[in-house]
């Protein structure tokens, strides 16, 4: 396991090395270290300008090489943002590593989390947040799928797409409160009012039963949400998200 200095030391290590390869533009920490919020279990994140873009794709592969061979590297992964390349390094002490490769007319801030240290950045956008809409499309289509899934038998595959209509309307909360919603990072920073109203939507067993009733907890919450985001939308899909989870005669969804 990493420690916190061992992980600072490989970051100066890699500004430095960053700083004296000719083909980089600039450099820049991102992540949550960019904004001061890094703690002991923190990723290593920076990001760089190609100047060249024809120079991209021998730059990453000697950028590979060198996090092999000097740096304990085991395995990466790629995650492409359009000309540019992450490129993720699991490290033999379990630290990752995020190394991002732009293009330098691409190099520049999307999110706050982008500390300049040398070179040049252009100004880009900001990229924005998900919108309700989209989480709401995308938590009532979990729904679908899991009532189907529920119904076939398919156990495993239904604690997914519950969980997804979970996540999806815990998402939308967050956004409601001005949290992060991408990746549950805003979620242990909901109040504990929210949170605890979906506590019942975690799958506890793989039965029928339990399933039926984490997955009614679970819709019942992302209606809630729904309701919250936008009373006209939830006009339109309080029945049909009711009917999937059998919901019994009784109070309205609204007041669940």
């Amino acid at each position: 396991m990493y420690t916190i200095d061992e992980r600072e030391r490989l970051r100066e290590k890699i500004v430095e090395t960053a700083r004296a390869d000719p083909r980089i533009s600039g450099g820049a920490i991102t992540g949550s270290a960019a904004v001061g919020a890094s703690d002991r279990w923190s990723d290593l994140d920076l990001a760089f300008g190609i100047a060249d873009r024809a120079q991209m794709r021998e730059t990453l592969s000697d950028w590979t090489d060198l996090m092999y061979r000097d740096h304990g590297a085991l395995h990466h992964m790629d995650v492409a943002f359009g000309a540019a390349v992450y490129r993720v390094f699991l490290l033999a002490s379990t630290l990752q590593v995020d190394l991002a490769f732009f293009p330098a007319g691409e190099f520049g801030a999307t999110h706050p989390t982008f500390q300049l240290l040398f070179g040049v950045a252009v100004e880009r956008p900001q990229l924005p947040p998900p919108t309700a809409a989209s989480l709401i499309n995308w938590g009532w289509l979990y729904a679908l799928h899991a009532r189907s899934c529920v119904e076939r038998g398919r156990r495993w595959q239904a604690e997914y797409m519950i969980s997804g209509v979970r996540d999806h309307a815990l998402a939308l909360a967050a956004l409601r409160h001005g949290l992060p919603a991408e990746q549950g990072r805003g979620m242990d920073r909901l109040p504990g009012d929210v949170t605890a109203q979906f506590e019942g939507a975690l799958v506890r067993a793989l039965d029928e039963a339990e399933l039926k009733r984490a997955f009614r907890v679970a819709t019942v919450g992302l209606l809630a949400e729904i309701d919250r985001a936008d009373p006209a939308i939830w006009e339109r899909l309080r029945a049909p998200l009711m009917e999937l989870v059998a919901f019994p005669s009784g109070p309205d969804a609204r007041s669940t």
